[in-house]
């Protein structure tokens, strides 16, 4: 389509074009990607992230060609508002890098109203949030882990966060494809397996040993998770609502109040991923207090499955929960974030990621034997 017609262009694009372009006058109109190019065959994109749309302006300062650019969404990648954010912003920060490239003249947000806001000159990206009273979940464990003793108050806390996590994992109505993105991001993303086990420093690509983690054992670790995403990654039936980052130090506990913070990766997902990223802290607040393990801790992990299972019954749940304790299992012995964690205690965490990881089916029983 071909138009001169300024006012067919968004009432948005028109003001920010105004002010790009001062006094400039819209000659052409054209939406790409609609026919005009001729058929290439087999080479021809059957998809994009967005039709293009060609401004032609004439000013005193000459003429301007510009080409807006949108993204639509997909399920590759940008299935996610955020995810689209991030191209605009890397296509801005990218294109004057490369010689020859053309020129991105400006980059922005297009607002509810239609009009667009410019993130030109912007820095970093910022977030506010309300503030709210409470001590981390993890001033709890770590007081069962070393006293050796779970109180009532603590059987009851344990049950109401799985009561919580039966409350979230309500079914989803995202697309299914958000299921297969979620197993996806576990196994290939930056703050995935493959991230985290790059985390570990030079020995993962060829360097000095981390004690209890050399490289062949963290590549089986990787390489059993791929197989895991391959066999599960289709059951997009168990698409459920999710915190996605459900560990003690995002859970603030006030009295008998207990406020979230921090959910992550779209909130949505597989159940496994919360109940494995709560119950690994079990085994490693425990691990300088193993002694304790059978009536502190241990009580609150058979508590957390039992409960949940009450709450929530899914028979799925521990076909597919390994690979997230795998993740799990390697941030919390990462030495990028512990790197005073002793190689036995580094090994008795992974020997519980491998044992699950290799059985059939993982049981709450694995979690006492890594303890003994």
């Amino acid at each position: 389509m071909v138009s001169a017609n300024e006012d067919s262009l968004p009432r948005g694009l028109r003001e920010r074009l105004a002010a790009l372009v001062p006094g400039g006058r819209v000659v052409s109109v054209r939406v790409l990607g609609t026919g005009d190019e001729e058929s290439a065959g087999e080479t021809h994109k059957a998809i994009g992230y967005g039709r293009p749309i060609r401004v032609q302006l004439e000013a005193a300062s000459g003429r301007h060609d510009l080409v807006l650019h949108t993204a639509s969404p997909n399920a590759f990648g940008h299935d996610r508002r955020s995810d689209r954010v991030a191209e605009m912003l890397l296509a801005w920060d990218s294109f004057s890098r490369i010689p020859r490239h053309v020129e991105a003249v400006d980059v922005g947000v297009i607002e509810a109203d239609g009009s667009l806001v410019s993130l030109a000159s912007s820095g970093e990206a910022y977030l506010l949030s309300r503030w709210a009273d409470g001590e981390p979940y993890a001033a709890e464990l770590r007081r069962v882990a070393r006293d050796g003793k779970a109180e009532p108050r603590d059987l009851a806390r344990v049950r109401s966060l799985a009561s919580l996590l039966a409350e979230i994992h309500a079914a989803s109505d995202e697309p299914t494809e958000a299921y297969v993105r979620a197993w996806r991001d576990l196994v290939g993303s930056g703050e995935g397996i493959a991230g985290i086990v790059d985390g570990y420093g030079p020995e993962a690509r060829g360097g000095i040993a981390v004690p209890g983690a050399p490289r062949a054992r963290l590549e089986a670790i990787e390489h059993a998770c791929l197989a895991a995403r391959h066999r599960h990654a289709h059951r997009v039936e168990r698409l459920v609502r999710t915190h996605g980052d459900f560990h003690p130090f995002n859970l603030l506990v006030d009295g008998d109040a207990i406020v979230l913070l921090d959910t992550s990766r779209g909130s949505v997902g597989e159940a496994a991923d919360d109940l494995a990223a709560l119950a690994i802290n079990f085994l490693f607040f425990a691990l300088e207090h193993r002694a304790g393990w059978a009536s502190g801790l241990g009580l609150l992990w058979d508590a957390f499955f039992d409960a949940y299972a009450e709450a929530r019954p899914d028979p799925g749940l521990f076909d597919v929960i390994a690979p997230f304790f795998a993740w799990r299992g390697l941030v919390v012995t990462s030495p990028a974030w512990y790197p005073g964690m002793s190689g036995e205690d580094r090994d008795r965490i992974l020997g519980f990621v491998e044992r699950a990881l290799a059985a059939a089916r993982f049981e709450p029983a694995m979690g006492h034997e890594a303890m003994r």
